[in-house]
Parts: structure tokens; sequence; C-alpha cells
């Protein structure tokens, strides 16, 4: 997503919200008379799809609009540029379209008399990677299906008024899954049922070569599903012991909310090194992308085995209920998405997403394990120096640009990972200021069942603020506002940590290893002195990262360079942990020999503290609080 059109867009946004919304006009797509598509998948293993539409229109000039602001990704993502060869017609006969000069996703049209329906068709370029949401999407074996890439829609309706019954053709020998109801199939053809537009959208529709469909969970009435989809046969045994984990996912999930608001789920998986690692909610689905080896490496599991977890959990918080700004009646201007509540939407989602992971094993089990993890995303969030002139507030309402951010320095600028990962420590917090109030009789399980407890199907009740913390004054009287007011709203120079200490733990740095660093690690190549001498390294010597007023920037490390040798020998990962390692014992500074593009350079690295890897560790005589919050829920 480049810098200047999110400029644009957020710019648009500014000005729209200064002007009434417009009127929503009647839906010409009804349920007795639906907008139809055609969704052609046979090219996907050459990275390409065919969208065939008919599109209800009435004569004279009209406008078709192409989604811009796509739910889930908070932001104008829809990927405009990967439309190609696109063709309208009336009556068999080409007409002729043109952009709106302003509106991008807009494209005019004029019908001809007489003319009802329009066919639109076009080819849809499904591997240019271009933002975070978008990069590859297919490959010779699996294709990721989001139907807001292959639909044009009449502009300015109620997407819950507005019916679309679409089809769906596999390449030969492909399976496929989706939450949406089918009305038939015929080989590789399938037709759904006629459905809202707001229902299509939501309800991504992945396929493949290789898969497996695994029942998780099922009462008669609603089942959950994991959908693999692999590029590789071997890349689905999944042990079963992990199939148990996952199966006690569901479970776990009604526990914690106190019912569901879906009638069927599926978590569609895709496993791939060629596609970009993803999550995307939905009400009755996820679209989940990781490697090849997300389902057969336990480490795999360790450092990211929340993926299924935080998604499903969106199907409660985020689908069900909705920041009230964020839910518009289409996906087009002049109605975008505002993200304020994000701190709830994603940071307490990201809080619960990792409890049902140690709910259910996937991530691990017990308070020690659990420690160990939070352990590491605290030290993360201490060392941002970019806290102490950004709050949590500018991340969410600029979380457009901040999802979109890269590239060094990430701890100054911070970025939308932070509101993930701050709001969970913030909602960890909430969650034992309530069980300390109550002596343990309850706790944000409690909260959740009144946020978003029930049995309905899918729909959406839309929360504010102050939603929020009346919810949790029902649970416990506290001052909820200044809460929220302290963590998210103003400047807060170190992140919650109250929690630490109520649950019976205190936070160490020393030489220890901690299992969830040293994963991820071994999975991404990479050496991590962050909380010691203030880089990252990849296991070649390039430095990735450096801490502002660490040892490493005061000596004047820079992203991008490569440190080639130690003293008078070649870098090695081995040779690196060993200087760091010896430094509390030296008096000397780690000599280095740094090179970027052409250039070397000296550098003395005045470091004598030793590893320093995080830890909590238990404060004795005190309960161990953690125990109790990850502690398997359901019966």
């Amino acid at each position: 997503m480049s810098e200047f059109r999110l400029r644009a867009a957020l710019l648009s946004c500014a000005l729209f919200g200064l002007i009434a919304a417009s009127p929503l006009a009647p839906s010409l797509a009804t349920a007795s008379n639906p907008m139809t598509i055609v969704l052609d998948e046979r090219p996907a293993p050459r990275g390409l799809a065919y969208s065939h539409m008919t599109i209800p229109v009435k004569p004279g000039p009209f406008t078709i609009v192409y989604p811009e602001w796509i739910p889930g990704e908070h932001g104008p993502t829809g990927p405009l540029h990967d439309i190609s060869e696109l063709v309208v017609k009336a009556n068999g006969t080409t007409i002729p379209w043109r952009r709106d000069k302003v509106d991008m996703y807009a494209f005019h049209i004029d019908v001809p008399p007489g003319v009802n329906t329009i066919d639109v068709d076009f080819t849809v370029l499904l591997n240019t990677a271009n933002n975070f949401t978008d990069g590859q999407l297919a490959t010779r074996n699996i294709m990721v299906g989001n139907w807001n890439r292959y639909l044009f829609y009449q502009p300015d309706i109620n997407n819950e008024h507005y019916y679309v019954r679409a089809s769906l053709i596999l390449p030969p020998g492909w399976d496929y899954a989706s939450a949406l109801p089918v009305a038939a199939r015929h080989g590789a053809r399938i037709d759904f049922k006629t459905v809202t537009l707001e229902t299509l959208v939501d309800s991504p529709t992945d396929s493949g070569r290789y898969y497996r469909h695994i029942k998780t969970w099922s009462d008669g009435k609603a089942t959950t599903w994991l959908d693999l989809f692999a590029d590789h046969p071997e890349d689905l045994k999944m042990p079963a012991k992990e199939i148990a984990e996952y199966k006690r996912m569901t479970p776990e999930a009604m526990a914690l909310y106190g019912g569901r608001h879906w009638n069927v789920y599926h978590s569609e998986l895709t496993l791939s090194d060629l596609i970009p690692g993803q999550g995307i909610e939905h009400h009755q689905s996820s679209d989940d992308r990781a490697g090849d080896t997300f389902v057969t490496n336990p480490l795999r599991q360790l450092t990211g085995g929340d993926l299924l977890t935080h998604e499903f959990s969106h199907s409660w918080n985020g689908k069900y209920r909705r920041p009230f700004d964020l839910q518009q009646p289409n996906f087009n201007e002049p109605f975008p998405e505002h993200t304020e509540l994000l701190w709830q939407y994603e940071g307490m989602n990201q809080y619960i997403g990792d409890l049902l992971a140690f709910r259910t094993g996937i991530k691990g089990t017990g308070s020690k394990d659990y420690a160990e993890y939070l352990a590491l995303i605290y030290a993360n969030m201490l060392y941002e120096t970019g806290r102490d002139t950004t709050p949590i507030i500018d991340l969410t309402t600029g979380a457009p640009y901040y999802y979109a951010n890269g590239g060094p320095y990430h701890d100054m600028r911070r970025g939308a990972g932070d509101f993930y990962t701050e709001g969970e420590l913030m909602w960890l917090d909430a969650d034992t200021i309530i069980r300390q109030r109550t002596h343990g009789k309850k706790s944000l399980d409690t909260y959740c069942h009144i946020f978003a407890g029930g049995v309905s199907g899918p729909k959406v009740v839309t929360y504010t603020r102050s939603d929020i913390e009346r919810y949790l004054g029902e649970v416990t009287p506290y001052n909820w506002h200044g809460f929220f007011q302290k963590y998210v709203y103003s400047i807060a120079p170190k992140p919650p940590s109250g929690m630490l200490a109520r649950a019976g733990y205190r936070f160490v740095l020393n030489a220890k290893p901690n299992k969830y660093l040293s994963a991820e690690e071994k999975l991404r190549k990479f050496i991590s002195s962050w909380f010691d001498v203030g880089v990252n390294l990849s296991d070649t010597g390039r430095i990735e990262g450096v801490r502002q007023n660490s040892a490493a920037w005061n000596v004047g490390l820079a992203p991008g360079e490569t440190i080639v040798a130690i003293g008078d020998r070649q870098f090695t990962p081995a040779l690196w942990r060993a200087a760091v390692k010896n430094s509390s014992a030296s008096t000397r500074p780690i000599a280095l020999i740094v090179q970027h593009d052409e250039n070397y350079k000296k550098v003395n690295l005045n470091y004598r503290g030793g590893p320093k890897i995080p830890h909590l560790v238990r404060i004795p005589g005190t309960p161990d609080m953690l125990a109790d919050i990850v502690r398997p829920h359901a019966k």
C-alpha cells in the first residue's frame, strides 16, 4: 500500500467527515433479481482468475464501484491495481467506461435505453506484490479466494440489502472451502445460494489441489472445520496431538464467550512458503495463511499457534460486536472505516487469541510457558523508545498508515503491531484487576460473556468506548475510563505492568534462554541482542535493527550494515554470542569490522553486561494467577 495512496484516501476521509453522509440508494440487486458473479479459477496456477458478472442497472448515466475499504484489513486496501482487461457490455454490445477523476474506485458508463442489466468481465492478477494484504495469492496448487477482489457493484447501497448469487469454477482435481451455502455442485462448478453482498465479501473461499477438511466440533446445530490447502501433500500431515488441540479450540472459545454467533465456521488455512503470511477475520470463517511446515513443525505452533485462535475469536470480537464507526453500510466513499477502537477490536483479541492458544495447548501449556511468552512481549514494549512520544490512540486512529509501514527503527516510530501487543498487556492487566477485586470469582471471561455472550446467527451489534467501560463496570466497579485514558489515550512511558505482581511474578533479564525467543531465532534465522547490545542480526551478520540509546546505537551501528568480523575472526552466530557472553567479564570493548556497501569501518562496541534475555519469575509466597488464567475452561 503506497504512502501516496493512503495519504489521498485519508485526506478523502477527512473531507467526507465534514460533509453529511450521502443517502443510501435503493438496491437494484434484490433477492429475486440478484447480481451474479461467476469466478473462473481454472487459470489460477498461472496467477490469474476470470470474473464474469451481471449487474442490475438502470438506463442513462450509471456508476459501478470496486470495493475500497475492506473489512478486517482496516484500510482502503481494495487491490484496484489487480484489475485488467475490463469489458462492459449491454445486450452483447460493448459500451465504453471511464474512471472517475477523483474517486478512482468508481467507473462511469452510459446505459442504453431499455437495458436493465450489464455484463462485466475482467481478469484478476493474483500475484501482484503491492501491500501488506496483497502479494502472491496463488501458486500452482493453491488459491486464496477473497470475493471483494472479483466484483463491482452499485454505489451508495446498503450491503445488507444488495443481493448476489455467486458461482465458482475450480481447476481440475481441486476442492474448496467456504461458509457460503451451496445450491448445487456439478463437477468443478459450485453454485452458491443467493446471499447479501455483506455475506459474500465476508466469506473467503480458498481452494487447492492438495487439501484436507477436518471437522473440529459439532453439536448437531453448528459445526466448525479446519480446512487445509498445501503446496505439497506431505505438509498436510498434521500430528494427531495437534489435531486434538485444535479440536479444543471451539469448546474453549464458547466457554470463554458464553455462546456463539455463527452457524458454521471454517478456519481456512493455506500452507505455502510462496504466499505471504496473513490472518483476516470473517464472521463464519477466517482467511489464514502460513508457511509450508506450519502444521508439521512444532516450533511454528510455538511461535505462531495463535493464528487460528486469534481469527476465530474475532467472530465474537470484531464481527459480531463491532466498533460503531468501523461498521459502514458499504465499502466505498463516503463511508470510510474509522479505526480508533482497534485497541478493543485487535488489542483485546490478541489477548484472547493467545489465551485460547494456551488453554487448548496449541502454543504451550501451563503458567510456566505462558510466563515465558508474556516476558518476551512485555520486554518488546518496554524497550520501545517511540512510546515516549506516540500514544496507542495515534496508532489505532492512524491504523491504515501504520499497517503499511515497515523498515528500520520500528521502536522509534512504533507501528500497528503495537496496539495488538500492548493491547494484550493492557487487557491482561484488566483481567488481573477483576480477579483481584472479586477474589477470583470473576475475570475477563465474565466481561466477554456480557460483551458477546448468547447464541444467534451472524449479525452485527456495534459498541462505543462508553459501552466497553460500562460492561467492565458491571463486572466490578473501577475507574475504567481513567484506565483506558492512561494506557490508550495518553502517552505511557511504560507498558502496563501492575498485572505482573498481581499475578505473582516479576520481570527479570538474565542469560537463561527464553524458549519462545529461541524458537523465533531458529525459524527466522536471526540473532536477538535487542535487550543487551541493542541490535538484531541475521545469521550472516547483517544488522536488521538498532535500538535507540543502546550500546550499538552509541557507536553508530545502523540497519543495513553487516558485521563481517569480530576481532580478527570472521563473523559467525556462535562467535557473536560468545563475545556478548564474555563481555561481562572483560574490560575491553568488542572489536568489530563493519561493512556498508563497499565501505568498511572498525568499531569498538562498549558493552559489558553479558546476555540479557527476558523472563518472568515467581514472587515467593504469592498465588500464581497465571495458572488459573491459562487453565482449560471448557468442560
